[in-house]
């Protein structure tokens, strides 16, 4: 399965952050494409698709926002009931646990990607 790099920034769930990030990211020129911003309480972690990982690095060092990076398994799923299953099925086969998903809808709105944050994405 095809995989992607997403950044990770584990922060205090409080106001501003994400607000923080994408002031970043932006004033970079860095397009988020997709991200991931759980309810929490306490700490959270706050994933991120970027259109361009090298500048999007680049910023939040400048910044001194820290941040990890992780693989994770980005999937193009026609549009349509039962297609995630599918894959979780096969994820499940394999014994091969699901971390974290969030998924956008593609451009033509007719295919979903779903990014996947898995236990090994080496099977």
């Amino acid at each position: 399965m095809p995989t992607t790099t997403q950044l990770v920034i584990t922060s205090p769930s409080k106001p501003g952050v994400i607000a923080k990030v994408a002031s970043v990211l932006g004033e970079a020129g860095v397009n988020i494409k997709a991200f991931s911003a759980p309810e929490v309480t306490g700490t959270g972690k706050l994933r991120l698709l970027v259109a361009d990982l090298d500048a999007a690095r680049t910023a939040l060092k400048a910044a001194k926002i820290k941040f990890a990076e992780e693989t994770a398994l980005i999937l193009s799923l026609e549009n349509k009931p039962g297609a995630l299953k599918e894959v979780a099925d096969l994820l499940t086969k394999n014994r091969i646990n699901i971390k974290c998903g969030y998924c956008t809808p593609s451009r033509e709105g007719k295919r979903a990607i779903v990014v996947l944050t898995v236990s090994n994405t080496e099977k």
